[in-house]
């Protein structure tokens, strides 16, 4: 990739060219008003853009990319900024492509279950929509009252009722396309199953290495005839590990399936006082069921049942929509509720099946008492979708080091287990070093021969999903030799 310098290139002419696509409050270029961009929801790493724009249109993203191609300039997707692994953070002189602005919901066919929508619509606003016909979007991550739908599709986001109804590659039909070269494509249909490669699930999870989404077809879903959470709260963790697995053998499979450890439950009880977590409780299991009434009624039974055996305290359940979503209101709070318990926490995603979740836990306690450093645990359980948080002070010299490499150490661990190194929040910046430890060479080779058709130059999100001679936490890093040393970074 040629990349310009932006200390030696006149940005004048180009500037006016962006200006010309978009309009001049289209760009933006102050320096303190580029300071909002210079991380995304993983603020270890920051780096300022040399400009952002915000189109509006597909015409304009593609007016936009064309201009960054013929300068051979970097660019970086970004829609709300709240993505958890670097995925949106700016590179050196790059131009930041921001899709806030494109924000319209284009067309909803309740007959056909599909709605069309620009990136940045957010992702409850889709659900707010139908909602009064009786219908909704499945994905539902934690963040959803803020992400857009163009980052969940980046990076593949899941949810809390990942379990039973997929993640987001589940429920996308269709995608128009921005590719590098600012061409404009179409591909997948308003139809579930189409001939030839399926270019929408590669897509789907390429992290902006690709091109831009700037229409997104979505299949939404009928809400099911009846609902029911059940909360069972448990003396130790394991014991709610082993309940999972439990439910899943017997054959019920869940709409949703979380666990909060005791340090998140009293977090969310300071910060959000739902009632519904018993503070003593080392952890409680949350299990959406739904369906059909006499489905829902009958595996509620079950499900208490097991987590009585496995040495479940309690068991309440609640079908009422508003008790419902006061138990949920806690899970969905967890990530902002940890702020209540150190300064800064660190989160990871790895994966591991269900059957190592008991061991995996013990061995992360293990890792947390050799660190020296807190773990609050949130996740999705019933797909093995793991959230440790590891609490620290980042005013402490070294403090992120040291986190970063007990972070590590649980991918790590998530992949000799038989998992993954990321669920849903992608590999971005933050994970890209631990790529080897679960792909070969030839793996990863095969891998940039895709982003090289359709990414040739380099030029789209460069640096992100693939190692790099350099280590994880370089910017982290860089930022606190530069500190030490009294050098200004930006």
């Amino acid at each position: 990739m040629i990349a310009i310098d932006k200390q030696q290139t006149n940005w004048k002419p180009i500037i006016k060219e962006f200006e010309a696509a978009l309009g001049k409050t289209g760009v933006v270029q102050r320096k303190e008003e580029l300071l909002t961009y210079e991380c995304d929801g993983l603020t270890s790493y920051r780096q300022r853009p040399a400009l952002v724009v915000l189109p509006r249109t597909t015409e304009q993203v593609s007016e936009v990319i064309k201009i960054c191609d013929k300068y051979n300039i970097p660019w970086v997707a970004r829609g709300s900024g709240t993505g958890l692994s670097g995925g949106a953070l700016p590179v050196e002189n790059c131009v930041l492509i921001v899709t806030a602005l494109m924000r319209k919901i284009l067309k909803i066919d309740l007959e056909n279950q599909r709605v069309v929508v620009q990136p940045g619509v957010i992702n409850n606003w889709v659900t707010q929509a139908v909602s009064g016909a009786g219908f909704y979007y499945a994905p539902d991550p934690s963040s959803q009252i803020i992400c857009s739908i163009g980052g969940n599709v980046a990076e593949n986001s899941g949810g809390v009722h990942c379990l039973k109804y997929g993640v987001t590659t589940n429920h996308v039909l269709g995608l128009k396309l921005v590719l590098p070269d600012g061409s404009i494509v179409d591909v997948g249909g308003e139809v579930a199953e189409m001939p030839g490669y399926d270019l929408t699930g590669l897509f789907v999870g390429s992290e902006g290495t690709l091109g831009i989404a700037t229409e997104i077809t979505l299949r939404i879903l009928k809400y099911p005839e009846s609902v029911c959470v059940v909360l069972a709260d448990f003396t130790n963790i394991e014991a709610a590990g082993n309940s999972v697995s439990d439910i899943i053998a017997a054959g019920i499979i869940p709409g949703g399936m979380e666990i909060m450890d005791n340090l998140s439950i009293n977090a969310v009880e300071d910060v959000v006082a739902t009632g519904c977590y018993p503070r003593d409780a080392e952890a409680i299991l949350l299990v959406e069921l739904d369906g059909l009434e006499v489905e829902v009624a009958t595996n509620k039974k079950r499900v208490a049942e097991i987590c009585l055996k496995n040495g479940a305290r309690n068991i309440t359940s609640a079908n009422d929509p508003e008790t419902r979503l006061k138990m949920w209101k806690g899970r969905k709070a967890a990530f902002a509720a940890a702020g209540h318990l150190s300064p800064d926490y660190y989160v990871q995603d790895g994966v591991i099946p269900r059957t190592q979740m008991a061991y995996v836990l013990k061995e992360m306690e293990e890792l947390s008492k050799k660190y020296g450093y807190r773990i609050a645990n949130v996740f999705h359980a019933g797909d093995g979708n793991l959230h440790p948080l590891v609490l620290y002070d980042n005013s402490v010299p070294g403090a992120l080091e040291v986190v970063e490499e007990l972070g590590g150490e649980i991918l790590k661990l998530c992949v000799r287990v038989g998992g993954s190194i990321s669920g849903e929040h992608g590999v971005g910046a933050d994970k890209k070093c631990y790529m080897p430890d679960m792909f070969s060479e030839t793996d990863l080779e095969t891998m940039q021969w895709v982003r090289e058709v359709f990414n040739p130059k380099g030029l789209a999100n460069p640096g992100k999903m693939f190692p790099t001679p350099k280590t994880c936490g370089e910017a982290a890093r860089a930022k606190m030799e530069k500190n030490l040393a009294g050098v200004e970074l930006f």
